[in-house]
């Protein structure tokens, strides 16, 4: 694996798993001078109408400063390497940054996706084109 020194990381995957979500965050901010912006967090139910937007919108702007998109694809659902709607929609963004703005941002994915995750065919297709810099494990 490659070492990451002086890097700011946005951790994308799903809220729902905040234990695996810190064992990233952690991971991330031990590396030599890297930082994490931003990573999923549960929004409380009766919080989500007000919360999400901003919330969502935060995000985003955090994977524009970002010199790593980092995409925690945990298993979920039984489905190894799962990747879900929003996550997808934020690694496409990241991607858009990486090819049409030229931004020099790395999408990196925890572990590769099995085939029964839904953007499975984009995920391998992308990594042919060299726009997924790297799959952890």
């Amino acid at each position: 694996m490659v070492i990451f020194k002086n890097m700011k990381i946005v951790i994308a995957g799903s809220a729902k798993l905040q234990n695996e979500m810190k064992k990233w965050v952690k991971y991330w901010n031990d590396q030599d001078d890297c930082s994490v912006l931003n990573y999923p967090k549960e929004i409380p139910a009766e919080d989500e109408e007000k919360l999400y937007p901003e919330v969502h919108k935060k995000f985003f702007e955090d994977i524009a400063k970002a010199d790593i998109l980092f995409v925690a694809n945990e298993d979920k659902k039984g489905i190894t390497g799962y990747i879900g709607a929003e996550t997808f929609a934020e690694l496409s963004y990241g991607l858009i940054l990486k090819t049409i703005y030229k931004k020099n941002i790395k999408l990196i994915l925890a572990k590769r996706p099995s085939e029964q995750v839904v953007c499975y065919d984009e995920i391998v297709l992308w990594g042919k084109f060299g726009w997924i810099d790297e799959i952890i494990m």
